[in-house]
């Protein structure tokens, strides 16, 4: 979303003024609303920034992280009915290690480079339904975990 500025000119058309003869004029003020395209503020690319608690990446990639997990374990779940605490056990930490290591580094390096979601987001693809997609599988894979520990056996 661009900001936007607003200039207020003032057109002076004529003024009141009363001659001595007493012929009146009347005069007016036209008052001109433009609107004036800002550019956004640069985006820092320092490290300490990118990975700050309120910064742009740790939410992102946590919930590119969930959204990818919990389609995987559920994948996982239908095809072999094995439960999330079976799949981590038989092998499942190194394919969730790789797996975010190479989510996360390709998710950096735009950020690096000063180029943010918002910038990129248009249409049906806005960068808040990508939060709120995150978070909505962040809670989803803890609830799955939850519900299965719970139950002791694969929810599908």
């Amino acid at each position: 979303m661009a900001a936007t500025s607003v200039l207020f000119m003032s057109t002076p058309v004529a003024r009141l003024t009363t001659n001595p003869s007493s012929r009146r004029t009347a005069n007016f003020a036209v008052v001109r609303c433009m609107s004036q395209d800002q550019q956004p503020s640069q985006v820092s690319t320092k490290f300490s920034d990118v990975l700050a608690f309120s910064g742009p990446a740790p939410e992102r990639i946590n919930g590119r992280l969930a959204m990818i997990g919990f389609v995987s374990a559920m994948a996982v779940e239908l095809t072999n009915g094995q439960d999330v605490f079976a799949q981590i056990s038989q092998g499942g930490v190194p394919a969730f290690v790789a797996t975010s290591l190479v989510l996360s580094l390709a998710s950096l390096v735009p950020l690096f480079k000063g180029v943010r979601a918002e910038s990129k987001s248009s249409g049906l693809m806005k960068s808040d339904a990508e939060l709120l997609n995150g978070r909505a599988a962040m809670l989803g894979l803890v609830a799955l975990a939850f519900t299965e520990y719970v139950t002791g056996s694969a929810l599908i």
